[in-house]
């Protein structure tokens, strides 16, 4: 079976902005369409902007007055921000992070001020050990999971007898993987941290939506018959997901 080509995106395509009023502050509202979603979903991004999602057959009108009623819950959370940002967590030279499912410590080579970190097998230069290191090594980790995501879906999906038309990698804010009706699976690259059986999970539940669109009852007895063990993935990811930000 030949593998169609993957792509690695960086970009997320740029939503409709507005801005929503509260308590006389006008806070940026990004607006998305997911056709997936049940109902109209106000969320606090954490730069302090809002998010709306709106539904396959709901419309920017009753989505705004969606938001305008929850402006008193979006004010709260608002205020909690301000109150304990959110801060990127740091990377250095002993730190440990999620790697194939593994907590693994950071630790320099042997170059100096211009050298190499090594962890899990893995060896990466950078430009100073003694820095934060969190960016080139999720840069590292991001195309290591462009490498092995994609043969992993046409192995799955060759097995189940599913067509997939395209793998992409992404970095999804709130999911581990999406399904098009078209056969494109999209998946985080974050899966890379995560136990083979928890990556392996994820990419079945997207496969078992080119039968089933939807997360019916019959959508997750799919799951059940291809990943019996899904719960236990699940669990994982719940109680994993912090070190996976």
């Amino acid at each position: 079976m030949t593998w169609p080509n993957f792509i690695l995106k960086r970009t997320r395509p740029e939503p409709d902005t507005n801005f929503l009023n509260v308590h006389e502050q006008q806070i940026p509202l990004a607006l998305i369409r997911n056709h997936r979603a049940r109902r109209y979903l106000l969320r606090l991004l954490p730069d302090g902007s809002a998010r709306l999602t709106i539904p396959r057959r709901g419309s920017v009108i009753e989505g705004r007055r969606f938001a305008e009623r929850n402006t008193e819950w979006f004010a709260k959370q608002l205020v909690k921000l301000r109150a304990n940002p959110i801060k990127p967590r740091q990377w250095f030279i002993g730190t440990e992070i999620l790697f194939r499912g593994e907590l693994v410590r950071l630790e320099a080579g042997m170059n100096g001020e211009a050298g190499t970190v090594k962890f899990g097998g893995q060896m990466v230069t950078v430009p100073d050990v003694k820095s934060d290191l969190r960016s080139r090594l999720m840069k590292h980790l991001w195309k290591l999971a462009a490498a092995e995501l994609p043969p992993k879906v046409f192995e799955l999906a060759a097995a189940h007898q599913l067509s997939v038309r395209r793998v992409t990698v992404r970095n999804q804010r709130s999911r581990w993987g999406s399904c098009s009706r078209r056969g494109t699976i999209s998946l985080n690259w974050k899966l890379i941290q995560a136990p083979p059986f928890v990556r392996d999970y994820i990419v079945l539940h997207e496969l078992m939506h080119l039968r089933q669109m939807n997360h019916s009852a019959r959508f997750w007895r799919e799951v059940k018959a291809v990943c019996p063990e899904y719960k236990a993935a699940e669990k994982w990811l719940r109680q994993n997901s912090s070190l996976l930000k």
